[in-house]
């Protein structure tokens, strides 16, 4: 970091740090971004705080017409390459929509903002071969093997978020009807099935081990995933547990959101409906979607040899 972007690091308020680090944080955990990628992030947003704080308004509340002009002198003043303007742009965009998620804005002046685009980085998915590895990893002998073992059948059974599962209540459980109630971005509902590996595993951690955890507080919890200290876990602890799991199958860090894209990936692989997938996933626009139909080779190969006149 230079030494003009740690003077802005350190001038920034403790409202603006705040936010900011809670974006780092949920784009390091939900959406599993490198950390040179969150770094870059966090100082897009603190040199936009700097901008922003001489306008007498705290980051969250900077208007349109503020990244407008912010965006315009990367450019005019600045003279910045126009990838570097792009992931500006991107950035505060993520910003705003994750304020709007989190109840810190009711609009987002980024609402009318064109999305700029560059190149479009392909999910990270686990083969099909990766992710029985990863389910026969979780070790039996640790005290929260059943719950580990349900967390990881669900993600993959069902594409949740991580800020999903975390949250996941026992009241939107309806394991009889094979299905969950989704609670996901801005509050919407989505029905999502949930296969018989995936329901086994979850009544076994919820009729043997979490009575157990449960009991540690001697009260009763909502949410279904709790530690053994008898606390709801957050999307941190799914990121952690995920990491040691995937190191002791010998698979690269996977994060939460990998399982999700390998859920959707799986799906059409397996010949799903994109409409379908857009709506387990819980998708606003089916474009965000289409991204999965060019992850899967083995379909693209077969797709290739059945319809190229020269295969």
């Amino acid at each position: 970091m230079d030494a003009r972007k740690k003077k802005v690091r350190a001038a920034l308020s403790p409202p603006d740090q705040k936010s900011i680090d809670a974006f780092i944080t949920f784009i390091e955990v939900e959406l599993g971004l490198s950390a040179n990628t969150s770094l870059a992030y966090r100082n897009d947003l603190c040199d936009f705080s700097a901008f922003v704080e001489p306008l007498g308004r705290r980051l969250r509340e900077a208007t349109a017409a503020d990244i407008a002009g912010y965006l315009k002198g990367l450019q005019a003043e600045r003279h910045m390459e126009v990838s570097s303007i792009i992931r500006h742009a991107i950035t505060i965009k993520m910003f705003f929509r994750h304020c709007q998620h989190r109840g810190w804005r009711v609009d987002t002046p980024t609402e009318f903002m064109e999305t700029p685009h560059g190149w479009r980085k392909l999910p990270d998915v686990l083969g099909r071969y990766e992710m029985d590895q990863l389910l026969k990893a979780v070790n039996p002998a640790h005290p929260l093997a059943l719950r580990d073992q349900a967390i990881i059948e669900l993600f993959y059974a069902c594409g949740l978020r991580a800020s999903e599962l975390a949250d996941l209540r026992l009241d939107q459980l309806h394991l009889e009807l094979g299905v969950i109630r989704v609670i996901g971005k801005g509050r919407k509902e989505r029905i999502v099935p949930i296969g018989k590996p995936a329901q086994a595993a979850l009544k076994e951690y919820l009729s043997s081990l979490r009575p157990l955890l449960e009991a540690v507080k001697n009260r009763t919890c909502s949410e279904v995933f709790i530690s053994r200290s008898g606390q709801p876990i957050n999307r941190v602890v799914l990121w952690q547990r995920l990491k040691a799991i995937s190191k002791a199958a010998g698979i690269r860090g996977v994060h939460p959101h990998a399982l999700r894209h390998t859920f959707a990936t799986h799906l059409l692989s397996g010949g799903a409906d994109l409409r379908v997938v857009q709506e387990l996933l819980g998708h606003a626009n089916i474009v965000t979607t289409q991204i999965y139909t060019h992850v899967d080779s083995d379909r693209l190969r077969t797709v290739h040899r059945k319809h190229h006149p020269r295969p």
